[in-house]
C-alpha cells in the first residue's frame, strides 16, 4: 500500500520506509507545505519525540538548500539542550537569552538574523554560519524546543522561510513532546 503525503512524498508502507523527494523548483510556500506534510507523514505513528525531532532534522536539511545546520534544542529543566541536527558539532547547553537560540526561547518568538556576526552574544559553535533561523516550538503555550537553521549565506532567510518553518513547528509540536 502506497500513501502519498502531499505530492512530493510517498510512504511505502509495506517496507516501512519513506521516500520523500523535494521538489525546489516549487515557490517556497508550495514547497513549505510539502514539507510540513512529509514531516507529519514522519511523525503521525511514531510517539518517540526524539525520534521524531531526528526525521524532521533530516527533512530540513534535505528539503532546504543552502544550510551548513539544521536540528533541534529541547528545553530541559529550564535550559536549551542540543537535540538531533546535522551539522558540525555544536554547544550541548544554551542558558535562556545566550545566543540567537536563547533569544528565542526566552522570547518565544522567532529570531531571524541574517548577519550572525552583527548579533549582540551570538554563539559561534560554527565559524562557517552567516545567517541563521530560530523558531520556538510551542506546546500549551510553552517553549518545548526550537528549531535552528544556520546557512553560511548572509541574509538567506526571508520572510517566507520564516513562515514556513512556523508552521511546521506548529504541526510537529505534539509529536516531540516527550
Amino acid at each position: 500500500m502506497v500513501a502519498a503525503p502531499g505530492k512530493r512524498g510517498r510512504w511505502l508502507q509495506e517496507a516501512g520506509l519513506y521516500d520523500f523527494a523535494p521538489d525546489r523548483t516549487l515557490a517556497k510556500p508550495v514547497l513549505y507545505r510539502d514539507l510540513t506534510d512529509a514531516a507529519r507523514a514522519l511523525v503521525a505513528e511514531e510517539s518517540d519525540g526524539v525520534a521524531n525531532m531526528a526525521n524532521v532534522a533530516a527533512l530540513l536539511w534535505q528539503w532546504l538548500p543552502q544550510l551548513n545546520w539544521a536540528g533541534f534544542y529541547r528545553v530541559i529543566d529550564g535550559e536549551l539542550v542540543l537535540g538531533p541536527f546535522i551539522g558540525k558539532p555544536a554547544c550541548i547547553r544554551i542558558a535562556f537569552g545566550q545566543g540567537v537560540c536563547g533569544a528565542a526561547a526566552a522570547l518565544g518568538k522567532t529570531q531571524r538574523v541574517d548577519d550572525v556576526h552583527a548579533f549582540p552574544g551570538h554563539i559561534a559553535c560554527d565559524a562557517d554560519s552567516a545567517a541563521e533561523l530560530v523558531v520556538p516550538v510551542l506546546r500549551d503555550g510553552k517553549v518545548i524546543a526550537v528549531i535552528d537553521l544556520d546557512s553560511p549565506v548572509r541574509g538567506r532567510f526571508d520572510g517566507e522561510d520564516v513562515e514556513g518553518i512556523e508552521r511546521l513547528a506548529a504541526a510537529i509540536a505534539e509529536a516531540i513532546a516527550n
